[in-house]
């Protein structure tokens, strides 16, 4: 008995020191399980695709409240009776309706835990009907804080938007909050506001109806394309519309502008920046993603921000960032800065899409990236250059850009600008422009509307350029170092090596040699090069410091 006794005691210790590995596992060191539930493809989300949304929401600037439902459309990938649906404190979901039945439901956090009476068989395509409402959290500086901006213009009217990129879409909206799963059909939002605004949303505009009894307006508005929860956005406002068309690589692109009535004059000059966007990027990235959809420019309060299809704008109707020129080279000034940059996350953003927060560097970096690829297309390689070169000096390397997996965690803000110069020094690592303008157009060809982690784009990248940047990517993505480039010259040799690298760093870098360009490859090992050199110079694309030994 004693025998069986201690069997039982070493059982019980090993089944409790694997559930403590599991929870370990399952829940990095400073995060909480609320971060876990949040960031995780949870069993509860595992069980069932994400087809339609179909979110019909009243504001009512009031009350600064908000109430309405939204009907989540899925197929079952296997059995399942659990579901998870995300909603921020301190909105509250009221009911849950499968049909004519009424679900149970229980709250943990921000997860609400759905259970269905019995398993609903392997592929079935099904719905609930989650209806909530309440106040919202309110956004203390958007876009970098999320939530709802019940602001006023400069004429003292409503001017309200929603944010919510990183906290997520369900701080004002019941969904599935993880970026792994975007609605395949697409999704409608129909937004019910007091009678003298405008609501818009993503997609297209259908119909508008009023409500007299209420003196209430609802916009009915539809997205044909899958689209991730963080670019669904709503504003409101005393707007006035314009629109233009362009003529595209896949036909007629419908182009509306969606401004303050007395921003209307500006807007027409301003806005001029838009088609030119548009061109350049068809360019470099392919076609415009969401032709079905439309493009949009949207007016609102704070600096921007990517909605798809529906690209917030409040730069002051000027070039630069909100007057100031990011590179610190005189570049910033020639371009219109969030018109080009929230614009080009239609390709980075919302068409190639990350799977987890932790590589939203695919979003930022390569979008930072268009940047200067807007201003050689426009304007000249040489100032393209100089803009991606003089952003290194907003680099801050203190954490790497890539954040942890699994708990809603971004990396380093360094995601646009470290993120920027790698892609840059990788163009000029594969020293071809007509494969790299390739892979770019191919990322977003060969991953049209799908969410993807950084190896794919990093295999992608490699293969396509016949290098292996895998130890570049890490260098970059992982570390927050710098490589440091370090060579010494005396009498017929240059003596060089990489340090502050990764192991097994070896990256190619051109040089210039007596006026004449090679490529060497240093590695952490010392290198010789034989020569009478009068002059040696590294290539100011690649982002490594330079150090010169001086004997």
């Amino acid at each position: 008995m004693r025998d069986m006794r201690n069997i039982l005691v070493l059982i019980t210790a090993a089944l409790i020191s694997m559930f403590l590995f599991q929870v370990s596992k399952a829940q990095p060191e400073g995060f909480t399980r609320q971060d876990v539930l949040r960031g995780s493809v949870t069993p509860e989300r595992e069980w069932w695709d994400l087809l339609h949304y179909s979110l019909s929401v009243e504001f009512i600037p009031a009350t600064k409240q908000i109430k309405g439902s939204n009907v989540i459309s899925f197929k079952t990938l296997k059995a399942g009776d659990r579901m998870q649906i995300d909603l921020q404190e301190p909105l509250k979901v009221t009911k849950v309706l499968h049909g004519k039945d009424e679900l149970k439901f229980e709250r943990e956090g921000s997860v609400y835990w759905v259970s269905f009476p019995m398993k609903l068989a392997k592929g079935t395509e099904d719905s609930i009907h989650v209806f909530y409402g309440g106040t919202p959290v309110e956004s203390k500086n958007p876009p970098w804080s999320g939530g709802v901006t019940w602001g006023r213009d400069d004429l003292g009217e409503h001017f309200i938007s929603t944010t919510c990129q990183g906290i997520g879409a369900s701080i004002w909206w019941p969904n599935k909050d993880h970026g792994y799963d975007e609605p395949d059909r697409g999704m409608q939002i129909n937004v019910t506001v007091p009678e003298q605004l405008s609501a818009v949303s993503n997609g297209r505009l259908k119909r508008t109806d009023h409500d007299a009894g209420s003196k209430t307006k609802t916009f009915h508005w539809e997205v044909q394309n899958p689209i991730n929860n963080y670019g669904v956005n709503v504003n409101i406002g005393n707007y006035v519309n314009f629109s233009e068309k362009y003529n595209g690589k896949n036909g007629v692109l419908d182009m509306d502008y969606w401004v303050l009535a007395h921003q209307k004059e500006l807007a027409m000059k301003q806005f001029k920046e838009a088609p030119r966007t548009i061109e350049a990027f068809e360019h470099w990235f392919g076609p415009y993603p969401f032709y079905e959809d439309s493009y949009k420019l949207v007016t609102v309060s704070y600096a921007g921000m990517e909605h798809q299809s529906s690209v917030t704008y409040g730069n002051w109707f000027r070039n630069g960032y909100r007057g100031r020129d990011l590179s610190g080279m005189g570049v910033g000034f020639l371009f219109d800065f969030i018109i080009v940059h929230e614009s080009g996350h239609e390709w980075f953003g919302n068409n190639v899409s990350m799977k987890d927060a932790a590589d939203m560097w695919i979003h930022e970096g390569f979008t930072n990236y268009s940047e200067n690829l807007f201003v050689e297309y426009h304007f000249s390689k040489k100032q393209a250059e100089d803009y991606v070169i003089g952003t290194r000096r907003l680099i801050q390397n203190r954490s790497p850009i890539i954040g942890t997996y699994g708990v809603n965690n971004s990396g380093s803000g360094d995601m646009y600008y470290k993120g920027g110069n790698m892609l840059h020094t990788i163009r000029h690592v594969i020293d071809d422009d007509a494969k790299w303008l390739e892979i770019l157009r191919g990322l977003n060809r060969d991953f049209w509307h799908e969410t993807v982690r950084t190896e794919q784009i990093e295999s992608y990248i490699s293969m396509k350029s016949g290098i292996d940047l895998s130890k570049v990517f890490d260098q970059y993505l992982r570390d927050t170092r710098i490589p440091v480039f370090k060579y010494r010259v005396f009498g017929d040799a240059v003596v060089y090596r990489y340090e502050n690298v990764v192991d097994g760093f070896d990256m190619p870098l051109r040089v210039r040699v007596d006026g004449k360009e090679m490529v060497i490859v240093p590695s952490d090992k010392d290198q010789t090069l034989r020569g009478q050199f009068s002059t040696f110079a590294v290539d100011r694309n690649f982002y490594v410091n330079v150090v010169v030994i001086v004997e």
